[in-house]
């Protein structure tokens, strides 16, 4: 059976992201990177992966189609199996299985009507 082993990411809309992100990086030191948030990595796990915290605007439909102001990630290990029991036990699939560099994407609405994406990062390659 699949599990979820970790916070993958915190997602939500704000009137200015821009100015949102820049007072987290002055008042808290927020490490907020180019492309608009930050990563925490951790780089002791087995697997690779990093917490990460990204305002989005509030025109985005990234959260579509729930109309819910935020969207939380789950890091798990095996992507496919965890949409299969999400699916289920009811949960909602929504699109299709996303690659990227980062590893693969799937996402789904929970019973609350939460949108949910879950994150399988890729292995991390083998030391030379």
């Amino acid at each position: 059976m699949a599990k979820v082993i970790g916070l993958g990411g915190i997602f939500f809309k704000s009137t200015d992201p821009i100015a949102l992100a820049t007072w987290y990086k002055t008042h808290l030191q927020v490490p907020i990177e180019d492309w608009g948030g930050a990563a925490f990595y951790h780089n002791d796990k087995s697997t690779p992966g990093y917490h990460v915290w990204t305002p989005f605007a509030h025109s985005t439909d990234y959260f579509s189609p729930t109309d819910k102001s935020f969207m939380f990630n789950f890091v798990v290990d095996d992507l496919a199996q965890a949409l299969a029991q999400v699916s289920q036990g009811g949960g909602q699939l929504i699109g299709t299985i996303e690659n990227s560099e980062f590893g693969r994407f799937g996402w789904f609405i929970d019973p609350d009507g939460n949108k949910v994406e879950l994150w399988q990062p890729s292995p991390i390659p083998p030391a030379s």
